[in-house]
């Protein structure tokens, strides 16, 4: 059996791994253009702001790794074509500029995404970069190094965490964002409020509710900023507006959705027989609608991936889909969501309604304790939980993932109320604060 795989990152890498060992006698080839694999891109910031000294730490794989397993691994090879009807892939090795064709009898896309680059007048001056891979990280610390302005445009997590990192390198930032709020598809008002004062504070600049309409320059370099709502001089520009998914190569050969995010079924089958995909290439089943959209993050790939392999020969792992969960530190506020806020649940035709509690995380009898506000939200009939937030200074960010699976689970609020957590006053109250939200949402409706 050949099993040919397209794109080595986080996806990639997973469906390699469990494919070696599950398939010890199939010849497997991995095609990847770049010169390195498994790259933890949400790990940039951090080394950016010198947080991470070593970058090789962001890396929990490598080529080296794969060939022990038996892989054929062809690094910066580039898949010019795709021939889904012939079972053929037209192949260029960049390095050696030669072009082959190869066959398989099973293939994985795993071609992730791309940044969004939109045709902004001037948007090819020099400085103005991506933030996605390895390569991407190095240019901006060396661009940033001789910076002393610098411009972020996006203020999703990317974009947060990286005028963090300049901020801590003493530099002058600004961040802009055409939402009037930052990180809005995950928090809701009160939490954006409470991240954006903390920035703020700072001495960071934040320009929302603008639209960036060109980039002026100074010998070839860009030097200003001209939105619909102000001018911002700056030595450097990074570009983190979204993501795009990598899949134009399958064009009219599988379903997609409009974006061109591949559409799998929940073994990770596309619409073409013996054609797999996972990561950011592909679209993800997202429990709260039970819709499929995309949602680029690593752990979604990492599970696709892992599933393509078990999936392979015949379906045995059902995918489980996924809630979108996520979170972030900014300063001393450790921030999580899960699912839908209640505007964007509205926004989806769902009926809900949400509480808010803030509560002390342990007992007040113990020598300290810290205020947790939590944010659930859920369907007003069913009760049934699509969603919540979680802010606090001491890190309790891991409780929104036992919410992601009440969420997975199709769990109500009497459910969450009355589930089972343990106590002890080093650590909580004999109500977990969980309960305690899902008590007072009940008492609400």
């Amino acid at each position: 059996m050949k099993i040919a795989v397209i794109g080595c990152t986080h996806a990639g890498t997973a469906a390699i791994v469990n494919a070696a060992k599950l398939y010890p006698d199939a010849e497997i080839t991995v095609y990847e253009r770049n010169n390195n694999i498994s790259f933890l891109s949400c790990g940039i910031a951090l080394y950016v702001g010198g947080f991470v000294e070593d970058p090789n730490g962001l890396f929990y794989s490598s080529p080296e790794k794969l060939v022990e397993l038996g892989v054929d691994t062809k690094m910066e090879h580039e898949v010019l074509g795709a021939d889904l009807d012939r079972r053929t892939l037209l192949i260029r090795d960049i390095k050696g500029n030669k072009e082959f064709e190869d066959t398989y009898d099973k293939l994985i896309i795993t071609t992730g995404s791309w940044p969004l680059t939109p045709p902004i007048k001037g948007i090819d001056l020099e400085n103005i970069v991506l933030s996605k891979n390895f390569d991407h990280s190095n240019v901006i610390i060396e661009k940033s190094d001789k910076a002393e302005r610098i411009v972020v445009i996006g203020a999703g997590y990317i974009g947060v965490e990286l005028v963090e990192a300049f901020r801590h390198k003493g530099k002058e930032v600004t961040l802009i964002d055409a939402e009037e709020r930052i990180l809005s598809k995950y928090l809701d008002k009160d939490n954006t409020d409470a991240a954006e004062a903390a920035l703020k504070a700072e001495g960071i600049n934040l320009a929302l509710n603008q639209t960036v309409q060109s980039f002026e320059g100074t010998e070839g370099k860009v030097s200003k900023v001209i939105t619909d709502k102000g001018e911002y001089e700056t030595d450097l520009v990074i570009l983190c507006i979204g993501f795009r998914p990598n899949t134009g190569l399958f064009k009219d050969q599988v379903e997609m959705l409009g974006n061109g995010a591949i559409v799998v079924d929940r073994y990770m089958r596309t619409s073409r027989e013996d054609v797999f995909a996972a990561g950011d290439s592909c679209a993800v089943i997202f429990n709260p609608t039970d819709s499929s959209r995309y949602i680029p993050l690593a752990t979604n790939a990492v599970r696709m991936g892992t599933l393509v392999a078990k999936n392979l020969m015949e379906p045995q792992v059902r995918y489980m889909g996924t809630q979108g969960t996520s979170g972030i530190k900014i300063y001393d506020l450790n921030i999580a969501s899960t699912g839908l806020t209640a505007a964007a649940a509205e926004s989806e035709g769902l009926i809900v309604d949400s509480v808010t509690i803030e509560e002390n995380h342990r007992p007040e009898f113990m020598p300290d304790f810290e205020k947790v506000r939590l944010t659930l939200v859920f369907e007003k009939e069913s009760q049934r939980i699509v969603g919540a937030q979680l802010r606090s200074k001491i890190d309790l960010t891991q409780s929104i993932n036992t919410i992601s699976v009440a969420i997975q689970n199709h769990m109500t609020l009497p459910e969450l109320a009355l589930t089972d957590f343990f106590f002890q006053p080093h650590y909580n109250k004999p109500w977990n604060f969980i309960n305690q939200a899902a008590l007072a949402g009940m008492d609400k409706v």
